[in-house]
């Protein structure tokens, strides 16, 4: 009888991990990797773990779809090291980089906004365009950046042919701003590229609509992810006293 109230509450690894629909030896690296605490061993070196292991699970899986597998393991880490105040300090980074991609989006939106009255087909300008430099310079950006999206194909432009200079018509600086919102919105040059040739083979900023939908999504799933971390983390902060 006493065996029994001794072990009542113990867990096995394998019962953490099915719980979850993860092996045995994710469960174990978990807990090599701080993000458990330490679990006692039996005489034997078995792994004793309890209801606070499996709240300290919880709470990592929880907090991941928000802060990302590295921030939501230090978070862990830092909380159960007894450093409370740095778990809520990457916390509060995270919070501030959504906010932060909260407002690159209304940044992006804008510029399109901005874009819609002064858009073209790319036909050459009359003003003949402008040089890399001056470009550059507009957007806050090195020349080189520029070049970089050429490379990548989210840019073309015509070449001088007395100097062999570029020449960037007011598409090509469209195609640059949009560009440059983008990436600053997290998006990855290849996948910037579709984008970028739908808007020159439709003529218009129509095919971006799709795209900012997606995002609004996806801060918004993200946000939600985070309120849910955080009554779990609440959840295992209580549990451990």
């Amino acid at each position: 009888m006493a065996q029994n109230l001794q072990n009542r509450g113990r867990l096995r690894p394998v019962d953490l991990a099915r719980a979850h629909g993860l092996s045995t030896q994710a469960v174990r690296n978990y807990e090599e990797a701080g993000i458990l605490p330490a679990a006692a061993r039996s005489p034997h070196g078995y792994r004793a773990y309890t209801p606070l292991h499996a709240a300290a699970l919880r709470a990592f899986l929880a907090l991941v779809p928000g802060h990302g597998h590295g921030t939501a393991a230090s978070i862990m880490r830092a909380v159960n090291e007894g450093e409370d105040g740095e778990a809520f300090r990457l916390i509060d980074v995270s919070h501030a980089q959504l906010l932060d991609d909260r407002r690159t989006l209304q940044a992006v939106e804008s510029a399109l906004r901005d874009l819609e009255g002064t858009e073209v087909s790319g036909a050459e300008p009359r003003g003949g365009g402008t040089h890399i430099g001056p470009l550059a310079r507009r957007l806050g950006i090195r020349p080189a950046t520029l070049r970089k999206w050429e490379h990548a194909g989210l840019l073309s432009p015509r070449r001088d042919p007395r100097t062999g200079y570029r020449v960037y018509t007011e598409a090509d600086v469209r195609d640059a701003r949009l560009t440059h919102q983008l990436r600053r919105g997290g998006y990855l040059l290849e996948q910037i590229a579709p984008l970028i040739a739908q808007v020159r083979a439709a003529g218009g900023l129509q095919p971006l609509e799709s795209a900012l939908r997606d995002w609004h999504t996806r801060l918004s799933t993200r946000a939600r992810a985070m309120l849910t971390g955080a009554a779990e983390l609440d959840a295992y902060l209580r549990e451990r006293g």
